[in-house]
């Protein structure tokens, strides 16, 4: 099977999408596929990188490499797959199957995967509507809503408005929400980026500018204070939740730092929550998948609370990480499943979705 396996991009997280290929490099089985590295840098140039090893892909190396060749993946479906632009010559490479390791904006939005779709070619992972939807937090709070899941309150914010009327924003945000301390978060980034803590108006304010040089929509929500827990959902119409795993962030809160960079964060397999909650938050977890239409695969984030052990949605992840030491396949390989076999499930679920 040829199998191409898309890493780097455009967004704020390049450089985790590249340690998150790099796992699923050293661990797919090349026994049973062909598989081409595609690097995609930071200025959306395309490079199909026939010397990639998971070592130069995970340290950045493989943008200096020599043997990179230019290439395409055009929408024309006769294609199927990518063109090479190699010494003046095109030559193409019809794919059976893509793996887009992708966060964040330009492939967790929903826009590759509308390539592939315009390309017909299987790729891993939620559709076009659900990955947009899910990247956008602002949509995603009025779908999981409807769903009827209990979530953190929250104030959607827009540039316009603050850039005609900062205070007038930051006073209404905190009038909505009630009380301090709250959380700002871009609507569009993940991994924690461009995320701060307000303690009062003044840090909100400056959350808020922020905020706004990262995305046009903003969200303030209010504090919840608990467990910070992740479930890991695998399927297409009949989806299987994992057992809940904990984070015990070393920082303040979980930021980018504390995810990637501070070994003394703490992941917990289960979470230190009791079984009825373990169970909820499986359940909440699968009414979200379900309400935002994802496939394939997803984290879904949530709290439960110290006080009275409530369970709160926080966000889902469409494309979540797959480095050394994420939650997704930690939590399967709980389950029984390690990680070449689970990667062998995503991509079977992957044709399954668009073979039917």
């Amino acid at each position: 099977m040829k199998l191409a396996v898309i890493f780097g991009g455009v967004s704020s997280e390049h450089d985790i999408s590249c340690l998150s290929a790099a796992s699923i490099l050293r661990n797919l089985d090349r026994e049973k596929y062909e598989v081409y590295p595609v690097g995609i840098t930071q200025d959306g140039r395309w490079y199909y990188c026939p010397d990639c090893t998971a070592d130069t892909v995970e340290n950045g190396e493989w943008e200096r490499l020599n043997g990179k060749i230019p290439a395409l993946l055009p929408p024309d479906r006769s294609v199927h797959g990518l063109v090479l632009l190699r010494d003046g010559k095109t030559e193409t490479v019809r794919l059976d199957c893509v793996f887009p390791v992708l966060h964040g904006v330009g492939g967790e939005d929903g826009t590759m995967q509308g390539l592939l779709e315009l390309a017909g070619i299987p790729y891993v992972g939620c559709g076009v509507a659900a990955s947009a939807n899910s990247m956008d937090k602002s949509i995603t709070k009025v779908l999981v809503d409807a769903a009827g899941v209990r979530q953190a309150k929250y104030y959607l914010a827009l540039r316009y408005d603050f850039e005609r009327n900062a205070e007038g924003v930051v006073r209404t945000a905190a009038d909505r929400l009630g009380s301090f301390p709250v959380f700002v978060k871009p609507c569009s980034q993940g991994s924690s980026v461009g995320v701060a803590k307000a303690n009062d108006m003044l840090e909100l304010a400056a959350g808020l500018t922020e905020a706004f040089k990262l995305d046009d929509k903003v969200l303030v929500e209010e504090f919840i204070d608990g467990h910070e827990v992740e479930c890991a959902v695998l399927g297409n119409h009949s989806p299987i939740a994992s057992t809940v795993g904990e984070i015990a962030p070393a920082q303040e809160f979980y930021t980018f730092d504390a995810k990637y960079k501070d070994e003394a964060s703490q992941l917990y397999i289960p979470a230190h929550i009791t079984p009825q909650q373990i169970e909820t938050v499986r359940q909440n977890a699968l009414r979200v998948y379900a309400a935002l239409g994802c496939r394939g695969l997803s984290r879904v984030d949530f709290f439960v609370t110290h006080a009275d052990g409530e369970v709160v949605f926080n966000e889902l992840n469409s494309i979540p990480g797959f480095t050394s030491i994420s939650m997704y396949p930690k939590l399967f390989a709980h389950e029984g499943i390690d990680y070449p076999a689970l990667l062998d499930r995503l991509i079977s679920l992957a044709l399954e979705e668009h073979h039917g």
